[in-house]
């Protein structure tokens, strides 16, 4: 995985998720959004995939835009095309998935880990209180 910067979309990933979240007809990208989310908790105690985890925090991140005290997603690596409202429904599911990729075993979280990650981190739980302050 490439990685260049903390952010939710700072990694080839995150980046190549955004043209699955551009090329869903805009009534069905909440439910790809949901879809990398049970993608994440599905996996319950199972070894958590990188790539599943970066999907999951870039969906939790467009999910957090939309809540009081979100940050707008402006990376160029993000979605181009706008989201529509998302239901509120996707919030809890969104932070259920952060909890699950900051849990182990998860290879995300260990990545960041042996590269002194807290800065990472912090911004997944960032994420994680916005979605359950809304």
């Amino acid at each position: 995985m490439g990685t260049w910067d903390v952010g939710p979309f700072d990694n080839d990933t995150a980046a190549d998720f955004s043209y699955r979240v551009d090329e869903a007809p805009e009534e069905k990208r909440a439910e790809v959004l949901l879809a990398a989310f049970r993608e994440v908790t599905g996996t319950g105690g199972e070894y958590l995939d990188a790539d599943l985890a970066a999907e999951a925090v870039a969906s939790a991140a467009l999910v957090a835009a939309q809540c009081p005290g979100g940050d707008p997603v402006t990376t160029s690596y993000a979605p181009k095309k706008p989201l529509p409202e998302l239901p509120a429904e996707l919030r809890p599911a969104a932070a259920e998935a952060l909890d699950r990729v900051l849990t182990e075993p998860s290879e995300l979280l260990e990545l960041w880990e042996e590269s002194d990650g807290e800065e990472w981190k912090a911004g997944v739980r960032r994420l994680r209180t916005v979605l359950a302050g809304a």
